[in-house]
């Protein structure tokens, strides 16, 4: 029997050993849990419901669809091993993959999985057609003539017409394959009992307070040398509303990972020029990159007011200000000058030469052409926006003035801009536009006529007949080469008539702890983490 004092003192080696190991465990759990905050919110782990960018962040781990998209905006393989294109491309025909299992589920027999089957994506589709689920990705599908499985392991798409850019619509995460038993039992509740394919599943989430996906050891898809997917065992998601509050965070190195340029914390990490600043550099890294998003100002083409309507305004408006100047003051040099037209830098048909520069002089002999032809002294229009972009105004504002134009700024909800740029209540307000796919024809399709808002993307009421029927020829050219030219030439013609004011072409910056290793960067801003790494240097 041991004696009173050898006890205690066995037991406080047993404590100390029990706490040491307990301690080697969270470290060795936390070195490989990636761990990001979602400042938005999530408001579905359904895919069909996949529209906003925190939603498709989260819906990205967890879901495969038929093909995916590397960080060159090539279209590869997923679920599909491969696949051809016949009938004039318009019928398209997948060879599944017969490897791939829905994550496990009490519901599914033989081990609480089964394989991914064509009629999954039959399904899966025609879900997202369906009225009353009230998918906002339902437009994906609108030039799909009818979809059907052959067998277990062939799909197949009829389109209407040929659309070169469908293999990359079939990327976006509304297109992915969900179990209609799981959807069947769960319904509208799905979206926070996700059962998907992909490299990480579902575990645990209270709204507005975090959110877990856990590896998914059955994952299909290996890294170059051979090696099971994903390397992370966990993701942990938080949600704190305030961006300076993750960005401390992100500095104490309680979360891994931020995204974006905000402007709480802009110049504390970063110089003037865009460089990280000297107290950062030994932990963190920044990539950045183009983003298929361009920020600009439009013209309701439609309006009665005569300062809008006149096309030398319009230009001198373009001309007058300093690009460059802007980024440099306002995002830290984070962003591209717009010297082109619509298309962003990043896409096939970017072109920049065929935009504005600032041209002070040629402003101001516009703005005097004006004055002599119309009569107007003292032309005055009004740019509406909304606070989050009210420096970038202001700063237009002011250069404006200098040609002979007054601007007046107009603040409003974005909630009430979205809905009044819609209806053409606004003459003169900002706006941006992010590819939902990475094609050209996706920016463009703001400037056809028959997409006019609010019935389609064309807020400006833009209108050319040269135009259409440029942008309907696209549409049937398969050589990518001439399309290419087809969408430089459109979007050339569209900046002729000056509908709009482009400001910059986004980029995507990271920031990321120095630990974390192979998280790419994209110009669709996806988040990818079935290749990242938490590595002690």
């Amino acid at each position: 029997m041991l004696k009173p004092k050898k006890t205690v003192f066995y037991c406080a080696i047993l404590f100390l050993v029990v706490m040491s190991c307990t301690s080697k465990e969270k470290l060795n759990k936390d070195h490989l849990v990636f761990r990001y905050n979602e400042h938005k919110n999530i408001g579905s782990l359904d895919p069909a419901f996949s529209k906003d960018l925190a939603d498709i962040w989260a819906t990205h781990q967890l879901f495969n669809g038929l093909v995916q998209m590397d960080d060159q905006l090539n279209v590869l393989p997923c679920i599909a091993k491969n696949w051809t294109i016949t009938d004039s491309a318009t019928t398209y025909t997948f060879h599944l993959r017969k490897d791939v299992f829905f994550h496990k589920h009490k519901l599914f027999n033989n081990d609480s999985t089964r394989t991914v089957k064509a009629s999954d994506f039959e399904y899966s589709f025609n879900r997202l057609k369906d009225k009353s689920v009230a998918s906002p990705g339902s437009w994906v599908l609108n030039k799909v003539d009818y979809f059907s499985a052959i067998s277990d392991s062939t799909f197949q798409i009829k389109l209407k017409q040929p659309f070169p850019a469908f293999l990359g619509l079939l990327t976006m995460k509304y297109c992915s394959v969900v179990p209609k038993e799981i959807v069947k039992h769960y319904g509208n509740d799905f979206r926070s009992n996700p059962i998907g394919t992909g490299p990480f599943k579902f575990k645990r989430w209270e709204e507005n307070i975090k959110l877990v996906f856990r590896r998914n050891n059955n994952y299909f898809e290996k890294d170059t040398k051979g090696n099971t997917l994903p390397y992370l065992e966990a993701i942990a998601i938080t949600f704190l509303s305030d961006k300076q509050s993750e960005f401390l965070q992100f500095a104490q190195g309680n979360i891994d990972f931020v995204s974006g340029l905000d402007t709480s914390y802009k110049d504390e990490i970063l110089t003037a020029d865009g460089k990280l600043r000297e107290q950062y550099a030994n932990d963190v890294n920044m990539i950045r990159g183009p983003y298929l998003n361009t920020e600009y100002l439009a013209f309701y083409m439609e309006n009665e007011v005569n300062e809008l309507r006149s096309l030398k305004l319009r230009k001198a408006i373009n001309l007058g200000f300093n690009r460059a100047k802007m980024m440099t003051y306002l995002r830290n040099g984070i962003g591209i000058p717009a010297s082109g037209g619509f298309i962003p830098k990043g896409l096939p048909g970017f072109d920049d030469a065929i935009g504005f520069t600032h041209q002070p002089e040629k402003a101001k002999q516009l703005v005097a052409e004006f004055k002599s032809e119309t009569g107007i002294q003292n032309p005055e229009i009004t740019l509406t926006t909304t606070s989050n972009y009210l420096s970038f105004c202001e700063f237009i504002q002011r250069e404006i003035q200098k040609i002979g134009i007054q601007v007046n700024v107009d603040v409003i909800p974005a909630s009430s801009l979205k809905d009044a740029k819609a209806n053409g209540q606004l003459d003169f307000f900002r706006a941006s536009w992010i590819a939902d796919y990475p094609d050209a024809e996706n920016y463009l399709s703001l400037y056809y006529s028959k997409n006019f808002a609010p019935n389609g993307p064309n807020y400006t009421h833009f209108k050319s007949n040269e135009f259409d029927a440029m942008y309907e020829t696209a549409y049937l050219e398969t050589d990518t080469e001439k399309r290419e030219q087809l969408y430089t030439q459109m979007d050339s013609l569209v900046m002729t008539s000056a509908p709009i004011v482009p400001l910059f072409y986004d980029e995507v910056v990271r920031f990321t702890r120095k630990e974390v290793k192979g998280l790419g960067i994209n110009a669709t801003n996806l988040l990818e983490l079935k290749t990242v790494k938490k590595v002690n240097d």
